[in-house]
């Protein structure tokens, strides 16, 4: 099974210096010979010659991702709904509402009897965790199967972050185990201070939000990458809302 290393693993495969000047080498004006070209290429998107040339161009694209060479659309379509998965379950974390004290009913341990206490949900909290380890391991065995370096670029960034904070989520019963999945100890969860979860799971700069972040990034890497080239020459996706890339930046 695949998994995530560092970005500087993967960037002798995934060069992203790509260069267009093949299909452009035509727009030069300093020169006679330019300015020849270019009613070339002028002459070519009239007759209709360069769409077919864009076209087989981005066919080839598609065909290049079904024989293994890139992701396939079902691929980054799952990869996308797994990231979305990962952000909500990474941001019911940081819930505030999870954190406060509430009324509980508990069993008393000497008597038996039911009773009513103020304490942290705990069912709910664990519940919680568990659900966001699950699908942060998600990520990650998806994305290290993926051969779209923008995805790999955020899931390399978002186990490293997680590598940085090995130990604070030790204290609190998470260990980066094979593959760099997560492993959650539930006893030593609720065993841990509640100042330690807050410290993790609270906060605009706390560990959560940060993945939440990063899986906002991963989400909108696939969705990008599956976009398709339409013969009017726009950019259709996998939805129709435009993501701004900013969110991709490392925090």
């Amino acid at each position: 099974m695949s998994e995530i290393k560092s970005f500087s693993d993967y960037t002798s495969k995934y060069n992203s210096n790509v260069d267009f000047s093949a299909l452009f080498s035509g727009t030069s004006d300093s020169s006679s010979v330019g300015n020849t070209n270019m009613l070339s290429d002028y002459a070519a998107i009239k007759n209709g010659s360069y769409g077919k040339l864009m076209k087989a161009y981005y066919a080839k694209q598609d065909a290049e991702k079904l024989s293994g060479k890139g992701d396939t659309s079902q691929k980054l379509t799952l990869m996308k709904t797994s990231a979305d998965s990962l952000k909500k379950s990474a941001d019911a974390l940081n819930d505030s509402s999870l954190w406060e004290k509430k009324k509980i009913k508990k069993k008393d341990e000497k008597t038996g009897e039911e009773i009513e206490v103020e304490d942290y949900d705990w069912d709910k909290i664990t519940k919680a965790v568990k659900s966001f380890v699950e699908d942060y391991n998600d990520v990650v065995k998806e994305a290290g199967e993926s051969n779209t370096k923008d995805v790999l670029r955020n899931a390399s960034w978002m186990t490293g972050m997680t590598d940085k904070n090995s130990n604070m989520l030790a204290k609190i019963g998470i260990t980066i185990g094979k593959g760099n999945k997560l492993e959650l100890d539930e006893d030593a969860l609720k065993q841990a201070d509640i100042s330690s979860l807050k410290t993790v799971f609270t906060g605009y700069n706390s560990f959560v939000s940060k993945i939440s972040q990063k899986a906002t990034g991963i989400s909108n890497a696939a969705n990008r990458a599956s976009a398709t080239y339409t013969n009017n020459g726009t950019y259709s996706k996998t939805d129709s809302s435009l993501t701004s890339s900013k969110i991709d930046k490392e925090v």
